[in-house]
């Protein structure tokens, strides 16, 4: 369960959200306000995060899940191709995973651990809709 809330909000207002989300102690996760300059992401997560700091778990080849819908449709709105948005970490994900991290001097090892979803988050924060995004 995740939500993205707050959009039309004043930047004060916004912070008292994310404050009380994350004061709350109902969500796993509250999005680093940083990272998030025009909305508040908070959400329930599963699994072991990636990254000491948290946010989401490691995939590889054979993942089956949300969280490889959101690293597919990533990949996706960046340009790299993952054949569809279907939640499963197949061939063509791994590939555009590569391609992706070759492309950012990461290592190549088609696993989105802590670097690859830093690196995917921080660029597609903000980048809307493009003409390689898939609805």
């Amino acid at each position: 369960m995740a939500f993205d809330v707050g959009q039309r909000l004043s930047n004060s207002e916004r912070i008292r959200l994310w404050n009380s989300a994350n004061n709350s102690g109902v969500w796993y996760y509250v999005e680093p306000i940083s990272l998030t300059p025009t909305w508040v992401h908070f959400d329930k997560r599963f699994g072991k995060p990636a990254c000491s700091t948290g946010g989401f778990p490691t995939l590889r080849r054979g993942s089956l899940s949300n969280y490889v819908l959101i690293a597919q449709d990533d990949l996706n709105t960046l340009g790299y191709r993952t054949n569809g948005l279907d939640g499963i970490f197949g061939a063509a994900t791994q590939n555009a995973v590569i391609s992706y991290q070759r492309s950012r001097g990461l290592a190549a090892d088609g696993i989105v651990g802590c670097n690859t979803w830093r690196s995917l988050q921080e660029e597609v924060v903000g980048s809307g809709p493009t003409n390689t995004t898939i609805n």
